[in-house]
C-alpha cells in the first residue's frame, strides 16, 4: 500500500478523462467507466511509476466503490417516497405492475432456460429487470422530453421499479448471503431481512420529530459527520445480519426523506454520490478480466435482445391500457430499456454471496450494451416505431393529430 495514494490518483485521472470524453459526446458516463476499469486492472502492464494493474491499491479502490453503492442507494432513498407512489395514481400502478410482471417473468425464465442454478437465476432476473434511474432521467433531459405526456408514466414506472428493488434485494440478500438451502432456512433468512427493513422504517418514522430537532445543526461539517455515522452504522449492522449494505443505506435515505432536512441532505450528499458512484462503476470494471468475457458474449446478447423486445412490448401494452398513442407507447418501452447502477449492485450481491464467477462478466456485458443502446433507442424511437408499426396493424392512432384521447387533452 506504499503507493496507494498515487494509484488512487491515477485511477481518478483515468475516470476524469473518461468522464470528459463521455460528456463531449453527450453520453452516459457509466458504461465508459466500466470499460475504463476493464481496460486496466491485473492484466494491464506497468510503465515505470504508472501501475495500471492497481493490484496494491485494489482493496482501497474496492472500498471506495462500496461507498459509492451506499451513496447511490442513500440518495435514491431520499428521492423515493411511498406517498409519492400512492399519489401517482392508478395508471402508474397499472404500468408498473405490467412492467414487472412481463419483464421479471421473462428474465427469470431466461436464467433457468440458459442453465443457471437457482440463486444465480434469481440474481440474473433482478439484473435484467431493474431499469437505470440515472441513465433514463439524463436521457429524458438531454432529449428535452420531460414535458412529454408519457414522461410521467415513465418516471412513475421507474419509481415502482425502485420500490420492487428494495423489497427484492432484502429478500435476495437474506437468501444469498446466509447460504440458506432448505425451505425453512430461506423463509428464516428472508424473514430476518424483511424484519430489519420494516423495523428501520417503522422505528424511523416514529423518530422523525426527534430527527428534525437532532439534525438542526448549523455546521455542515458536524451535520455530515452525523449523517455518515447513521449511514455507515445502519448499513454495517445490516451486513452483520446478512442484509446487503445497500439496503441499509436505502433505508436511512427513506427515513431521512421524511424529515424537514431532506433538501439540505440532498445538496450536501450529491458530490459524494457522484464521486464515489464513479469509483463504483470503475471498480466494477476492474473486477472483470476482458479475457474471460468470451463465454458470456452469447448469453449477454441474448439477454439484451430479450430485454429490448420485452420492454418494447411492455410499453405498447402499458400505453394501450392507459390511453397513450402508439408512438408515446413506443417511447415508454424504448426509454426504460437502459440498465446501469442497480443491475451492477445486484451482480455484486451475487459476488459477495460466492455465486458463480461467470455472473460478473455476464452482468458487465449486459449492462454496458444496454447503457449504450438505451439512450440511442430512446433518441430514435420515432423512426423505430415508424418501421415497426408496419408489422403491427392493430396499433393505430386513436385521436386527432395521431394522438390518443389522453394526450389530446394535454
Amino acid at each position: 500500500m506504499e503507493h496507494a495514494i498515487f494509484d488512487v490518483g491515477l485511477a481518478l485521472a483515468l475516470m476524469a478523462a473518461t468522464a470528459v470524453l463521455a460528456t463531449r459526446i453527450r453520453f452516459s458516463v457509466a458504461p465508459f467507466l466500466i470499460l475504463a476499469g476493464m481496460a486496466v486492472g491485473p492484466h494491464a502492464p506497468r510503465w515505470g511509476i504508472l501501475d495500471f494493474s492497481f493490484i496494491e491499491s485494489g482493496p482501497l479502490i474496492d472500498l471506495l466503490g462500496r461507498l459509492g453503492v451506499l451513496f447511490l442507494l442513500f440518495y435514491l432513498g431520499l428521492e423515493f417516497s411511498v406517498g409519492r407512489l400512492l399519489k401517482a395514481g392508478r395508471k402508474i400502478a397499472i404500468g408498473g405492475t405490467i412492467y414487472l410482471s412481463i419483464n421479471y417473468t421473462l428474465s427469470l425464465l431466461f436464467g433457468f432456460l440458459t442453465g443457471w442454478p437457482v440463486r444465480e437465476a434469481l440474481v440474473i432476473a433482478g439484473v435484467m429487470t431493474i431499469t437505470s434511474t440515472a441513465i433514463v432521467a439524463k436521457t429524458l433531459v438531454d432529449l428535452k422530453r420531460t414535458a412529454n405526456p408519457e414522461t410521467e408514466m415513465i418516471l412513475g414506472m421507474i419509481m415502482f421499479d425502485d420500490f420492487f428493488l428494495a423489497v427484492y434485494m432484502s429478500l435476495l440478500s437474506g437468501l444469498i448471503l446466509t447460504g440458506a438451502t432448505s425451505f425453512g432456512e430461506v423463509v428464516r433468512s428472508g424473514g430476518i431481512a424483511l424484519g430489519f427493513v420494516l423495523g428501520v422504517l417503522l422505528f424511523g418514522r416514529k423518530l422523525v420529530p426527534l430527527l428534525n430537532r437532532a439534525l438542526n445543526i448549523a455546521s455542515n461539517e458536524t451535520f455530515l459527520l452525523v449523517l455518515f455515522a447513521a449511514l455507515f452504522l445502519t448499513a454495517g449492522f445490516g451486513a452483520t445480519i446478512h442484509v446487503a449494505e445497500a439496503i441499509g443505506a436505502l433505508l436511512v435515505g427513506l427515513v431521512l426523506a421524511e424529515t424537514e432536512h431532506r433538501e439540505r441532505i440532498e445538496h450536501l450528499i450529491l458530490p459524494f454520490r457522484d464521486l464515489f458512484g464513479a469509483v463504483f462503476f470503475f471498480s466494477f470494471g476492474l473486477s472483470i478480466d476482458p479475457r474471460t468475457l468470451g463465454g458470456a458474449v452469447l448469453p449477454a446478447l441474448g439477454a439484451v435482445v430479450l430485454t429490448i423486445v420485452g420492454n418494447f412490448l411492455t410499453g405498447l401494452l402499458v400505453g394501450r391500457t392507459t390511453g397513450f398513442s402508439p408512438q408515446a407507447s413506443a417511447n415508454i418501452g424504448l426509454t426504460i430499456t437502459a440498465r446501469g447502477e442497480f443491475s451492477i449492485v445486484l451482480a455484486n450481491l451475487g459476488k459477495a454471496g460466492g455465486l458463480l464467477p461467470s455472473l460478473q462478466p455476464f452482468a458487465a456485458l449486459y449492462v454496458i450494451t444496454l447503457a449504450i443502446l438505451g439512450p440511442i433507442l430512446t433518441r430514435e424511437s420515432r423512426r423505430i416505431w415508424k418501421f415497426v408499426s408496419r408489422f403491427l396493424p392493430g396499433f393505430q392512432d386513436r385521436g386527432p393529430g395521431g394522438r390518443s384521447p389522453a394526450e389530446a387533452r394535454v
